[in-house]
């Protein structure tokens, strides 16, 4: 991980630095970039919106980034929105420092449940392993919902 990376609130200054992580990720497509941006901005806009978001900083910038929000209509449900390291830090522990100060931040917020959504495209494998990895569980599966193979996976963490 690089050297005196924090994490923090997502800044203005944060967005272009984001949106090309979001490129460089290699397995977003316009639309999703798109949509990632919009909640980006409105995060920054309304800090304790419906949509939050962390960033982690080191000397060069932003290298990575979560989105979150308390789902719509529920106690305790949260959803990861989105996350995204750039592709020069990946495998050295960005990613998952992100997700424990995600996680902490939920559970701050009164959160009980994480969920996640992800593909089962192969482009996905790596994120697949990746929740596996921080003890998410697959909770449901939609067949063929982002297209014929591609199924809509959901994985779960849960705090009691």
């Amino acid at each position: 991980m690089p050297a005196a990376a924090a994490i923090r609130r997502l800044e203005a200054g944060d967005r272009q630095g984001l949106e090309r992580i979001l490129e460089a990720a290699g397995v977003f497509n316009s639309e999703e970039i798109s949509v990632a941006v919009e909640l980006i901005d409105e995060a920054i806009a309304k800090p304790g919106g419906d949509y939050r978001a962390l960033g982690i900083a080191a000397a060069g910038g932003i290298i990575g980034y979560t989105c979150y929000g308390r789902a719509p209509f529920t106690e305790f449900a949260y959803h990861l929105y989105w996350i995204a390291v750039d592709p020069g830090v990946q495998g050295t522990g960005v990613a998952q420092r992100l997700m424990a100060a995600t996680e902490d931040a939920v559970v701050s917020l009164g959160g009980r449940l994480l969920l996640v959504e992800t593909a089962s495209k192969p482009s996905y494998a790596r994120s697949r392993r990746f929740y596996e990895a921080l003890h998410y569980r697959e909770a449901a599966r939609i067949r063929d919902y982002y297209a014929p193979g591609d199924d809509k996976i959901i994985f779960e963490k849960r705090w009691t």
